[in-house]
């Protein structure tokens, strides 16, 4: 992979730098794996150095020989394991802001879902990288045909936003709150972030797939530097007639360009774009024809790192 600080990139650079936690089952050995009550599939990935900073509580049990491992307990013992699991969580993130560890933002009404448990667990969302669980986004991708040519809404995120300032964005994206669902976040971010109105986002969007990665985060991306963050993004794709004009209607976007897939392509390579939204580009480019195994040599490598197979349960287990 290229070197994130040199000036341009491949389209395959550009995946690769997103999908950045190595695949050899060595580099995973040495982190500890995240459980919860009543399913004996790890949840997350948590790297030796959180675990030893993070002021853990009664309701955690530390497992330090390999396999190494952090348990949730369930002090409920059974009468409401869902809410038991979430005070835990809750109780230990609390602890880690009274004492000012991390670094972390906190937006304490933001909770994302732990996926794949089988009952409701809810953990904030700045907190939730650190114990390495699958988040959850929602990206969409607004597009118009025009007289010479279909055309990309393309916004560049503020300035004084916490991440990724003044890079370019999907069209409207957002992380996917506990209690809601991917089709609903773009429908609410689309009327917070682009001023779309919700009727004609719900009438004209499309879902276009899931894109799965492993970021191995690296300092200045937002987050703690080294943690082990798996994602799942739903992206939708919204055809808009002309003189459907997206407008900044919060303080996270600063502008909105309208510009040919050449320009977004240009601006890809030369890593304008915020990481994931690059790869959600990439897939819209191959999903749309506009980049194919005809004039990609990395073609088929580039599909299979878009759809990469997470380490954890995406769903539910069916007893």
């Amino acid at each position: 992979m290229a070197d994130s600080k040199t000036e341009t990139a491949t389209l395959l650079d550009l995946i690769a730098f997103n999908d950045s936690c190595p695949y050899e089952s060595s580099f995973f050995e040495p982190l500890y794996q995240l459980y919860i009550p009543n399913d004996d599939r790890p949840h997350g990935y948590l790297v030796p150095s959180i675990v030893q900073k993070i002021p853990w509580t009664s309701d955690f049990r530390i497992t330090h020989e390999k396999p190494r491992r952090v348990d949730v307990l369930d002090s409920s013992n059974g009468k409401d394991t869902s809410a038991a699991v979430n005070a835990a969580f809750t109780g230990v993130v609390n602890a880690c802001l009274e004492r000012d560890l991390f670094n972390l933002k906190a937006k304490m009404y933001e909770e994302f879902t732990v996926v794949g448990v089988p009952y409701p667990v809810r953990l904030y969302r700045f907190a939730a990288a650190l114990f390495g669980i699958v988040s959850q986004g929602a990206h969409l991708t607004v597009y118009t045909r025009t007289s010479s040519g279909l055309k990309i809404w393309v916004p560049r995120r503020s300035t004084t936003i916490a991440t990724y300032p003044n890079k370019l964005d999907s069209t409207v994206a957002g992380g996917v709150s506990a209690g809601t669902t991917p089709f609903e976040t773009i429908v609410r971010e689309a009327e917070e972030e682009a001023s779309l109105p919700s009727v004609l986002v719900r009438r004209n969007i499309r879902a276009a797939g899931v894109l799965t990665y492993v970021t191995l985060l690296e300092k200045g991306q937002g987050e703690v530097g080294g943690l082990v963050k798996p994602d799942m993004v739903h992206v939708y794709d919204m055809e808009a007639a002309e003189d459907v004009i997206p407008k900044p209607h919060d303080d996270e976007v600063k502008s909105f360009c309208l510009m040919t897939p050449e320009e977004v392509k240009e601006a890809l390579l030369k890593k304008e774009f915020k990481t994931n939204s690059a790869a959600v580009f990439i897939d819209f480019f191959i999903r749309h024809g506009l980049i194919t195994a005809d004039d990609e040599v990395n073609y088929t490598e580039m599909n299979m790192r878009l759809h990469r197979t997470l380490p954890f349960a995406t769903a539910p287990r069916l007893f």
